[in-house]
């Protein structure tokens, strides 16, 4: 995101809410080559404002992803349904790891459509996520 200026208080609210973390990949900061961005969970494009309750941190990749989406279709049932949301909603609710930490499963129609909207597991996130697991660095377990 860029652009739009978010105050040093509040941009420090959100990093300490959202654990220096992607709320939808969950890769932490140091982790990361880039910088999480600050992520309008109802876009700006749809109305939604700069403020604590419409932020959420997300990594570039699943930022640039999510774009300005706020629904997609649940593989399973074809049904339209809202995306993830990391501030109200709990990870854990609607996704978990593979036995092998690479890839993000989608449990629910909304985890399911997040995962194919974001595409949570293009090949790279799987290579970085092996090598990530080869360490002991992932998958997060909270």
């Amino acid at each position: 995101m860029s652009g739009v200026y978010i105050p040093p208080a509040l941009r420090q609210l959100v990093i300490q809410q959202a654990g220096n973390r992607c709320g939808y990949c969950l890769a932490e900061q140091d982790l990361l080559y880039g910088p999480h961005e600050f992520e309008h969970l109802l876009p700006r494009s749809r109305g939604g404002l700069t403020v604590a309750d419409n932020l959420w941190l997300a990594c570039r990749v699943c930022n640039g992803f999510k774009s300005d989406q706020t629904h997609c279709v649940d593989p399973d049932t074809q049904q339209l349904v809202p995306l993830f949301d990391p501030r109200r909603d709990n990870w854990w609710s609607h996704f978990r790891w593979s036995d092998d930490g690479t890839e993000v499963i989608g449990l629910t129609a909304t985890g399911r459509a997040t995962v194919i909207a974001l595409q949570l597991n293009t090949l790279e996130h799987m290579k970085t996520r092996r090598r990530w697991v080869s360490v002991g660095w992932h998958p997060p377990t909270s």
